[in-house]
């Protein structure tokens, strides 16, 4: 490989290192793995929510059997790390950042559980009518799943800035929560025949709140990557 040199001269232009080429392209392999975990475990949020609005069965039902795809994608990327480790060796700022996308890996995964439960509380309230229109559960799932594809955006760019911003919708998904958990303890304070269908909005707010957590809990691992600082966002 050459380049032309002020007079005119071909000089060479060294070739990539091999080794450098090959970590490369199975990087982009394990982040490929990870984009598409966090797009997954969008969907799951957005259909658990559908169905669940839509007192759709097989809708829940088909979120629940998805989620497989999820820890499928999940020991796919845990072994490509760790190939990608053993073969080619990697130290500082590219080891921490593939140690931290097996971390990421592991939180998606369990949002995706998070989504399976949420569908499974949906399965079980399809047969009645809504409490109070779901007391804004299905708002607070929009909320999450839209953290979920900020913070997979932010952690393929290492955008310490848009961490930060992810992180900090916790709040109103905190807000939220406690709002939901206080409106349905009233309503099921009126009503006994209010008890069971409320019982199950405050599962599906708990694991909903909980993706939100494990949103923070990415936006941290961010910011250390870009900074080298750990912070406690919450």
């Amino acid at each position: 490989m050459t380049d032309t040199t002020s007079n005119g001269e071909q000089a060479p232009v060294a070739a990539p290192h091999p080794m450098r080429s090959t970590y490369d392209r199975e990087l982009g392999e394990v982040k490929d793995h990870v984009l598409r975990m966090g797009s997954l475990v969008e969907s799951q949020i957005r259909a658990a929510i559908g169905a669940l609005v839509a007192h759709d069965v097989a809708a829940a039902t088909a979120v629940i059997i998805d989620d497989r795809a999820i820890n499928d994608l999940q020991r796919e990327t845990s072994g490509l790390i760790t190939l990608v480790i053993a073969t080619q060796s990697p130290v500082a700022r590219d080891l921490r950042y593939l140690l931290t996308l097996d971390h990421v890996s592991y939180e998606l995964e369990r949002m995706g559980d998070h989504a399976t439960s949420v569908a499974k509380q949906a399965r079980k309230l399809a047969p009645h009518a809504p409490l109070k229109e779901y007391v804004n559960l299905p708002k607070l799932g929009m909320l999450v799943a839209d953290q979920v594809r900020g913070i997979v955006r932010a952690l393929v760019d290492i955008d310490e800035s848009q961490a930060r911003a992810v992180a900090v919708v916790d709040d109103e998904v905190d807000d939220l929560y406690h709002a939901i958990f206080a409106s349905v303890l009233d309503l099921m304070r009126e009503d006994p025949a209010n008890v069971d269908p409320g019982t199950r909005i405050l599962f599906a707010a708990h694991y909903l709140e909980r993706v939100g957590d494990r949103v923070t809990n990415i936006a941290e691992d961010i910011v250390f990557l870009a900074s080298g600082q750990v912070e406690d966002l919450n």
